[in-house]
């Protein structure tokens, strides 16, 4: 039974360089204004910790002493870093921090005067690519990147990590139902004020400001990565942000991809993992994580499914093509 004095509250604000919305869920006011206030400073606190950015962050001397000398750092950025690398040899390589590498090559904010960037920059850019070079010493809480040229960035996770730090802050703070939704990594937990589970949309892929289909969940985490977020268009072409770290070339095959996942974290590398995949390796991925399940939209608009998503997820389409 849910009490009719519960209110929902909710702040919006800019924070890694992506709106962030806080709700809280709880008995007054003060107390859900106060829980989102914290929330807000812990991931400026992490942002300050691993901006790429920010030449003062634990990333950017970690990067300016590749190939030169171990950086002590904190615990935190090396249990993040340690978890990176148990997600890059699960994937084979296909999620890997040390992508940021090709940051000078593909930029979706620079004007490339429909010239593609050369085969040869691309091909230089990737060979620093790989994160068997990240060397970690936990008693030392020490990172080295052994390559000279090597980058880490977490781009592909930064916000997810952030999220589900936010979620922790705000339960600490007695706040038993909330969302953090970290510029589209959306981690929930508890229900609405009603007593009914959060919705939450998936974006069609041809104009973010529609929806395609609705997921009903609690508890969980529900991360999008898609080509419609960031691009540049060459020669009539768009090549959009999410960079393959095999062959350093923007990705092709689908248009978006779900993951949904009881952390935000996780959801985060594996929506860029599988977009990077295609439907077909993704989706076989995917079925082969407890828990974990997906839904994507290729470049046609079709959709298709992890094994079990439409069993543990009541789902509303708008979509006519459904695998």
């Amino acid at each position: 039974m849910f009490a009719s004095s519960l209110i929902s509250v909710s702040k919006e604000t800019k924070l890694m360089g992506s709106s962030f919305t806080f709700t809280a869920v709880a008995n007054d006011r003060k107390s859900a204004e106060a829980s989102i206030e914290l929330a807000i400073n812990e991931v400026i606190r992490i942002e300050k910790l691993i901006s790429s950015w920010d030449p003062n962050s634990e990333t950017s001397q970690i990067n300016k002493n590749a190939g030169i000398t171990p950086v002590k750092v904190s615990d935190e950025t090396v249990e993040l870093i340690s978890r990176c690398i148990k997600i890059s040899e699960l994937t084979n390589g296909y999620f890997d921090i040390s992508f940021a590498s090709l940051d000078k090559v593909w930029d979706m904010n620079k004007t490339y005067n429909n010239v593609l960037p050369s085969a040869e920059s691309i091909e230089m850019s990737i060979r620093n690519i790989g994160f068997q070079n990240i060397e970690i010493d936990k008693n030392k809480s020490t990172v080295f990147l052994r390559k000279k040229g090597m980058k880490i960035g977490f781009g592909g996770i930064g916000k997810g990590y952030a999220a589900d730090q936010a979620k922790r802050i705000m339960e600490n703070q007695g706040i038993k139902s909330g969302v953090v939704n970290a510029g589209g990594d959306l981690i929930s937990w508890g229900t609405k004020q009603n007593g009914k589970p959060w919705s939450v949309g998936i974006a069609d892929p041809k104009n973010k400001d529609q929806v395609v289909s609705w997921l009903n969940i609690t508890n969980t985490s529900v991360v999008t990565s898609g080509n419609y977020e960031k691009f540049v268009k060459i020669k009539g072409e768009r090549y959009c942000h999410i960079i393959d770290p095999k062959t350093g070339w923007p990705v092709k095959g689908l248009q978006s991809a779900t993951i949904i996942c009881p952390n935000a974290e996780l959801a985060d590398a594996l929506a860029t993992t599988v977009f990077v995949l295609g439907a077909k390796d993704g989706i076989n991925l995917i079925n082969q994580l407890n828990g974990i399940e997906c839904y994507l939209i290729d470049d046609e608009g079709k959709a298709h499914f992890s094994a079990n998503l439409k069993k543990d997820y009541w789902i509303e389409r708008n979509v006519n093509n459904i695998e």
